[in-house]
């Protein structure tokens, strides 16, 4: 362990520990097979490393301050929450077409340029790319599953984390699945739909699923475990927001993707939801989805957004958000140190950069 003053420290050394040692035994098992596949193994070892580690911190600090006392159930827990992560931002680049994560290649980038230098043709290369980002996808939501299933607690709250578990993904694939729709554009998109998306694709397994894993391994209440559920929904929405606001307009060295992507994947958002209302949209509107879409119009399309008033309606949305959210989180009846955690997370979901 470290030698650490704070416990929660231990903790969060232990959970990255056992994360490494989960994804070493893949590894080690990989290289029973072809070298591709051990390389697929090596990249998935590669995306766990750094990040802010939001939702495995989470649901580790909120399980000790709810009286949770089953630290290894705990941080296996966390590391499923955190490979759950990992599965879906990968299926997500893919579905999106990215293949920059970080600043850097992704798995999709990573093994296409890799084909293209060994003589594959374009097609076959991007091809090989997303269909090994599928597969790691794959191998992280089951390692995901099969570490929640061999979690050692007694079958009530197992099958109650399954259950979380469960709904979560199911909730997630609804959540991509409105948005890739919605940013097809074949019919107008409302704000309520793109809140609606927002809450099933990011809240519930950014927020929702550790914070409710971590009470039913604590053994707190149901009535405990509501209040979570709506806060911990209010938390990923505000998480979201910001994250829109910083895909159009924050710094590309802090956010390591292009402010272009979205506007080129025609990502519909409430920035461009609310923009649509303007009549100087007209001007931009064929520009919007445009894969090739330069940076001079990138710039047109966000000057169109923000003059419409657009960002300043999101920006006081996010306001408005966290006052509520403050709110609830003063009225539940949380111990003392969660609700000041939850109060510190919610400020550091808005004053992000990246």
């Amino acid at each position: 362990m470290t030698d650490s003053a704070n416990p929660i420290d231990d903790i969060a050394f232990s959970f990255e520990d056992r994360l490494t040692q989960v994804l070493a035994d893949g590894q080690r098992r990989s290289r029973a097979f072809s070298s591709q596949y051990a390389q697929l193994w090596e990249s998935l070892a590669h995306m766990t490393t750094g990040g802010k580690l939001i939702r495995p911190r989470l649901l580790i600090e909120a399980h000790r301050a709810l009286g949770g006392t089953d630290e290894r159930a705990a941080v296996d827990a966390a590391c499923a929450m955190q490979m759950l992560h990992i599965a879906l931002v990968i299926h997500d680049d893919v579905i999106d077409n990215d293949t920059i994560r970080r600043g850097e290649a992704n798995i999709s980038g990573e093994f296409a340029s890799e084909a293209l230098a060994r003589g594959a043709v374009a097609s076959e290369a991007d091809a090989w790319g997303d269909t090994t980002s599928i597969l790691a996808g794959d191998l992280m939501l089951t390692l995901a599953h099969s570490l929640l299933a061999r979690l050692d607690v007694d079958e009530t709250k197992r099958r109650a984390v399954l259950d979380i578990f469960d709904d979560t993904v199911f909730e997630s694939a609804a959540g991509e699945h409105a948005d890739v729709w919605l940013s097809m554009h074949l019919e107008e998109a409302r704000s309520h739909d793109v809140l609606a998306m927002i809450d099933q694709k990011t809240a519930v397994y950014s927020f929702q699923a550790p914070l409710l894993i971590a009470a039913v391994l604590a053994g707190a209440d149901r009535s405990l475990i509501d209040e979570l559920a709506a806060i911990s929904r209010q938390i990923g929405v505000i998480y979201q927001l910001r994250d829109d606001v910083l895909g159009l307009f924050g710094d590309e060295r802090k956010t390591g993707k292009s402010n272009l992507s979205d506007l080129r994947e025609g990502k519909e958002t409430l920035l461009v939801t609310f923009a649509r209302s303007d009549p100087a949209w007209a001007e931009v509107r064929s520009l919007f989805g445009d894969a090739m879409l330069s940076i001079a119009d990138g710039n047109r399309l966000r000057s169109v957004i923000e003059e419409s008033g657009a960002l300043m309606l999101v920006e006081s949305m996010i306001t408005q958000r966290i006052e509520n959210l403050h709110r609830l989180i003063r009225e539940a009846a949380l111990p003392t140190a969660l609700s000041n955690h939850l109060t510190q997370l919610t400020a550091e979901c808005n004053s992000r950069s990246a």
